[in-house]
């Protein structure tokens, strides 16, 4: 049997005429933190609650630490991991510590309340009522709920959401100390700057595909040696004169807004303002940044991270 806490392969699930994944693997690795970015729509959170064993798959196979949900161990497989929704509605009349005993009495072993309340940083809102938190506490009372059985692997679908970039932060430093204690972390984000904060390893999913799998630091390497420079201009731009100079590899437009993808060097971005200058063009807002993993997902898609979420629907759940 895999020692893997996760394992899947040729994944498929479909809703109606609608494929929700298509046949997707994945290993992970015991204690690292994975992350499994795309857009609304992309399929992730239909692969998390298959792997939660909350909907089977239509083919292939999935394990959890070399189990599978029905042959027998599912309570047991149950045991092993613990769940943070992106929403999670809670008994509002509810303390804090009375939430977090309570779902602490589901589990045979685990942490003691006092021991989640110092975890999740809310031991001066023990008594609190569960509605009047704030939505970063809530996450953090849910976070805790999640790691009341002491478990060995964590699901966290899109756990910031919504949230505050004080109480992101907050939520990161919880899982990384999860992460530093031996536990495995497989997390679904579209926030590109999470990822690259919290993962060891993250695949990117688009249309029920995985398009690209790596650290991180490889994912954005794959692009080269290459930087980004967008600005706005209020004139209209020589668009082939700027594709015309040598370290130039791409020049995009949306309404005003350019976007040049060129080489890493002082030299391409004198290029690139020499050639606005000699067009009498005034960029506003120049900006120039290195790749991220939001220029390897337009890289890969053609569409960045934001765009592609509005242009699609919620996936089934």
């Amino acid at each position: 049997m895999s020692e893997h806490p996760v394992v899947c392969r040729s994944l498929v699930k479909r809703f109606g005429d609608k494929t929700a994944v298509a046949g997707i693997d994945l290993s992970l690795d015991s204690g690292e933190c994975f992350g499994l970015l795309g857009p609304n729509g992309a399929g992730k959170t239909t692969t998390v609650e298959m792997l939660e064993g909350l909907c089977p798959p239509d083919s292939g196979t999935l394990e959890l630490f070399g189990m599978r949900w029905g042959t027998g161990h599912d309570q047991l497989m149950r045991e092993r991991f613990g769940v943070q929704l992106q929403e999670t509605q809670l008994a509002d009349k509810l303390r804090v510590d009375e939430v977090i005993r309570l779902f602490r009495s589901f589990y045979s072993s685990g942490h003691d309340v006092e021991a989640l309340l110092g975890m999740v940083e809310l031991v001066e809102e023990r008594a609190q009522r569960f509605h009047t938190l704030s939505g970063g506490q809530k996450q953090r009372v849910a976070l805790a709920c999640a790691l009341a059985g002491r478990p060995d692997l964590l699901f966290l679908d899109e756990p910031t959401t919504g949230l505050d970039p004080r109480a992101r932060q907050q939520l990161w430093k919880v899982v990384e100390h999860f992460r530093d204690e031996g536990g495995t972390v497989l997390l679904t984000t579209h926030y590109m700057d999470e990822a690259a904060a919290l993962c060891d390893r993250i695949a990117i999913m688009d249309q029920g595909r995985l398009i690209a799998l790596g650290t991180p630091r490889s994912l954005v390497d794959g692009l080269g040696l290459v930087q980004f420079v967008e600005f706005e201009a209020s004139v209209a731009v020589d668009e082939g004169s700027l594709r015309d100079l040598p370290p130039v590899e791409e020049v995009t437009r949306r309404g005003v807004r350019y976007r040049l993808r060129i080489d890493r060097s002082l030299a391409a971005l004198r290029a690139v303002l020499g050639e606005l200058e000699r067009q009498a063009v005034v960029p506003i807002g120049l900006s120039t940044h290195q790749a991220s993993l939001d220029d390897v997902f337009l890289s890969l898609t053609g569409r960045g991270l934001r765009a592609a979420d509005e242009a699609q629907q919620e996936e089934p759940s």
